[in-house]
């Protein structure tokens, strides 16, 4: 072979090896690309970036975007209240599914190699009302989520992880059927990755969850706020806890108008006094980790919710009668309840206020103190959360939106709360959005609506007694049904 032909031979050579080359180093950039992602799915709309956005709890916690899909179609038998003929959906489970979104409100999606689903603020804090059982439900951003069943939800996603049909084979048929066909990389993740470790780490969340099996159901609307801290986040041995600090239930509350609320102290609690903590630990609450946490888009939300204003009440209001309300308010309730008042935002102490202390006892001094090491060695560390001897009094703004009270949300309406205990209804039922605008509330005397089952409150199980706060009960009626007629007002 001549030197001219070798030379030709070995340029050859070089063009195919690049031919070849190229291809491959674009293939290892974009599975770089695939395999770091951490996109989460932003919305200009801040308020729908608030109930659809990503706080980062994809990360640690989240469910593969297909198998989440597709969970309430394998396992509709363990939907509660799940009708033939009814396309099983969460909606089952109380989260609202609004006309052309992919999620319902309180579910967020981030691409973590693939996509994922979590949980955001809206999972505890967007609900609905009806102004009549004809109306259809509006929806609220930052008031409580009254209809949502979230132990519902942590029930349903343990018991599908293990039953056998949580398998690779029975998974993708349903995952291909509902996708159309996911692509060969992402079929082969799903198949030998995602749905082996979904069911693996959704079993030990499970695990650490089982203690919750031990206490009366929460119902929509509630939620134990720190048990479940304590087993995620710092691995507390639950069977070993003192028992009376193992049921925390209580209502969620609103979170809007956040600028007057700082320095009080927040949480039903008070323990803790700074509004920028308190939303951290709620975020580590619907799934993050100090490491995962989406700072940037946490403070986004908290900005707007800073001075966001509560809706106006929808129905009549009588304003002669609100305004003798008024007056008896200032009287009776306002050094608690208002704005600027000695007491508001304040711990009224247990011996006083009476109300059922299990919410109380669940927040530890074990647990104070692990809490104040979370975010160690940043600026973020936490500082000020302190354990109480009481619950706070919270200002009423938006009041009509947040029943039922107390709590733990165990007087359904403000006109019972203004009764003595034994004259407030021992069992009531919750769920219902429609407006009670004679006692200010949600309706809770019906048990089924439009084939709607509710949830069966009752006042005698722990945690959920409805005793103590016994201000205004020896009012005369009309001077009470005067003070509510001013609360719509709020």
């Amino acid at each position: 072979m001549t030197i001219d032909n070798m030379t030709k031979s070995k340029a050859l050579w070089q063009k195919i090896l690049i031919l070849l080359l190229v291809p491959l180093l674009v293939g290892i950039v974009w599975l770089a690309t695939v395999f770091t992602s951490n996109k989460p799915v932003d919305y200009a709309d801040i308020v729908d970036q608030f109930k659809y956005g990503s706080l980062g709890s994809e990360i640690a916690s989240g469910i593969p975007y297909w198998i989440w899909r597709v969970m309430p179609e394998v396992f509709a038998d363990k939907l509660p209240g799940q009708a033939p003929g009814i396309q099983p959906s969460y909606s089952n489970l109380g989260f609202i599914q609004e006309p052309e979104k992919k999620l319902p409100i309180g579910f967020s999606e981030r691409q973590v190699i693939i996509n994922r689903v979590g949980l955001n603020c809206a999972t505890c804090h967007a609900g609905t009302f009806r102004t009549s059982a004809a109306a259809q439900p509006q929806v609220v951003a930052a008031m409580p989520s009254n209809v949502v069943n979230l132990q519902g939800y942590i029930d349903f996603i343990s018991a599908v992880v293990v039953d056998p049909r949580f398998s690779p084979d029975r998974m993708m048929a349903a995952i291909n059927r509902a996708s159309g066909g996911l692509n060969p990389l992402e079929s082969l993740i799903y198949r030998y990755v995602a749905i082996p470790q979904t069911r693996d780490v959704l079993i030990q969340q499970g695990a650490k969850l089982s203690f919750l099996h031990g206490q009366p159901q929460w119902g929509p609307g509630r939620v134990d706020t720190f048990n479940p801290y304590k087993s995620i986040q710092f691995n507390f041995p639950m069977d070993k806890l003192d028992p009376k600090e193992l049921i925390g239930t209580a209502d969620f509350p609103a979170v809007w108008n956040q600028k007057p609320r700082a320095g009080l102290q927040l949480h039903w609690d008070g323990d803790n006094s700074s509004v920028d903590e308190r939303n951290k630990s709620a975020s580590l609450g619907a799934g993050v980790t100090p490491t995962t946490i989406d700072l940037p888009r946490v403070q986004r939300v908290a900005d707007w919710l800073w001075e966001l204003q509560p809706p106006k009440y929808p129905l009549a209001i009588n304003p002669e009668l609100a305004t003798q309300g008024q007056a008896l308010f200032q009287q009776s309730c306002a050094s608690c309840h208002a704005f600027g008042s000695e007491k508001v935002g304040t711990v009224t102490t247990i011996d006083e206020i009476q109300t059922d202390p299990a919410r109380l006892d669940s927040y530890t001094y074990e647990l104070n103190s692990n809490q104040n090491t979370l975010f160690a060695g940043t600026p973020d560390r936490f500082t000020h959360f302190r354990k109480t001897n009481g619950y706070a009094n919270h200002p009423l703004d938006g009041l009509w939106l947040r029943a039922p009270y107390l709590h733990n949300g165990s007087v359904p309406t403000i006109r019972d709360l203004l009764e003595p205990a034994d004259r407030r209804p021992p069992t009531f039922y919750r769920g219902n959005d429609v407006l009670d605008p004679q006692k200010l509330g949600f309706v809770s005397n019906l048990a089924v609506d439009n084939s709607h089952k509710y949830f069966l409150y009752d006042t005698k199980l722990p945690g959920n007694h409805n005793t103590g706060h016994s201000y205004g009960i020896d009012l005369p009626s009309d001077d009470k049904d005067a003070i509510v007629e001013y609360l719509k007002t709020l």
